[in-house]
């Protein structure tokens, strides 16, 4: 471990006995790749937790008299608690502590999610709306818990590799999303309703003391820093309407896809180009009325492959590019400071988690998928229409920034060639 620390510590750059620059490759420590690879694990089965609704749970709803529109909020109120904790936590992590954050909230959504397997049992429509709704705001705390202090955990750990690193977890976070809607259905057809959550849910709760051992502790103390201070500057305020517009696209597939298919050169321009493709993928999605295309299978699972693909350009660069424009308005470069921007990432792509299936469900009741998605791709087209016309302005009232700011990119690679 000690050889391991001091190789990945030694600078890049080196001279060798000649006095010659010589070029190293740093590689990472053992407690990097076990940092890493704990985070991802964490990401990945708490997105499987996550998405093992979407394939069955509307059709149970229904058949207990649940209307889509509630069933859209019981979607909506996961990441309502969600934002709520993803605020709070995020102020508090250095008090509580990280690591101890990530292992309790895994621990608490693990249970909500075993506990969310045993509603079937209750045969009234209105008891089981209610404690739909009171379990799944529960397992949202933990859920927050667990992805804030994730968040904040990697960008301690690899300040120089921020967007490396979460386009890393973001993949597992993805395979999750993917692997959990067929592992449930499976788990669903073979076994009932019951043994999708209790499997997950133990998969969560034994993770957690893989996680004690594994990950490291922090130490850090309170900064000045605020949420509000953050939120107000425009370019922030910004990319979090962005945010929310493609969290908002996102989940609002999640009460309403099944359900539908049952009846049939820089990170910025990357967020803009990637958001106007996922405002062009929702219109054809459906496709919207107002193209006057006929809806076809082989559209539809086109137009999902690319969505992955437009949401994955247009999120991943968002996280890094808030903490420059943090660090840009003098936040500290300290854990308080990545708790309280991982907290508002978290609250902001919660906030779209809730606008989505229950505005969404709402509008698939009222009107139809068509133009509930075409609205949806809509609102992206909106953020991406104002976050591009504030870069264009932004040359002519910007200060120049510190030169610390420009050591905050990304500026090592994250493994060397020959690891």
């Amino acid at each position: 471990m000690e050889e391991d620390e001091i190789e990945a510590d030694s600078p890049v750059g080196a001279e060798d006995s000649n006095g010659d620059s010589t070029e190293r490759k740093p590689n990472m420590s053992r407690q990097e790749i076990f940092t890493l690879i704990s985070t991802a694990s964490v990401n990945f089965s708490a997105m499987i937790c996550y998405s093992i609704l979407g394939p069955f749970f509307p059709k149970e709803a229904e058949q207990k008299g649940v209307s889509e529109t509630v069933i859209g909020l019981i979607f909506g109120c996961f990441a309502l608690c969600d934002l709520l904790g993803s605020l709070v936590l995020g102020k508090f992590i250095v008090q509580i502590g990280a690591k101890f954050m990530l292992c309790a909230g895994l621990f608490l959504s693990g249970g909500c999610t075993i506990l969310f397997g045993l509603l079937d049992k209750i045969p009234n429509e209105i008891p089981f709306i209610l404690m739909c709704i009171i379990i799944r705001s529960i397992d949202a705390v933990g859920f927050a818990a667990s992805m804030t202090s994730s968040f904040a955990i990697i960008a301690k750990a690899f300040p120089n590799n921020i967007a490396t690193v979460l386009g890393c977890l973001e993949i597992f976070s993805g395979l999750g999303l993917i692997l959990g809607p067929p592992l449930g259905g499976f788990l669903y057809q073979s076994f009932g309703y019951e043994i999708p959550f209790i499997v997950l849910g133990l998969v969560l709760i034994l993770m957690v003391p893989l996680n004690i051992y594994v990950l490291p502790s922090y130490d850090a103390t309170p900064s000045s820093g605020s949420f509000w201070r953050l939120f107000t500057q425009p370019k922030v305020l910004l990319l979090c309407f962005l945010l929310f517009s493609m969290s908002s696209c996102l989940s609002f597939l999640d009460p309403s896809i099944s359900l539908f298919v049952i009846e049939k050169k820089s990170r910025i321009w990357f967020m803009v180009i990637g958001g106007i493709a996922t405002a062009l993928v929702y219109c054809f999605l459906g496709p919207a009325p107002f193209l006057h295309l006929k809806s076809q299978l082989w559209l539809f699972v086109l137009m999902l492959a690319l969505l992955g693909f437009s949401i994955s350009m247009t999120c991943i660069p968002t996280l890094p590019e808030i903490f420059k424009c943090s660090y840009e308005h003098g936040f500290p470069d300290d854990l308080s400071t990545l708790g309280i921007v991982s907290g508002m990432y978290g609250a902001v792509w919660s906030s779209g988690n809730f606008f989505g299936p229950t505005l969404g469900g709402f509008l698939v009741e009222k009107f139809n998928f068509e133009w509930a998605a075409a609205a949806q791709g809509g609102l992206v087209f909106i953020s991406v229409l104002l976050l591009g016309t504030y870069y264009f302005a932004e040359p002519c009232f910007r200060r120049p920034a510190p030169s610390s700011i420009e050591e905050s990119e990304e500026r090592a690679p994250l493994l060397s060639n020959h690891i």
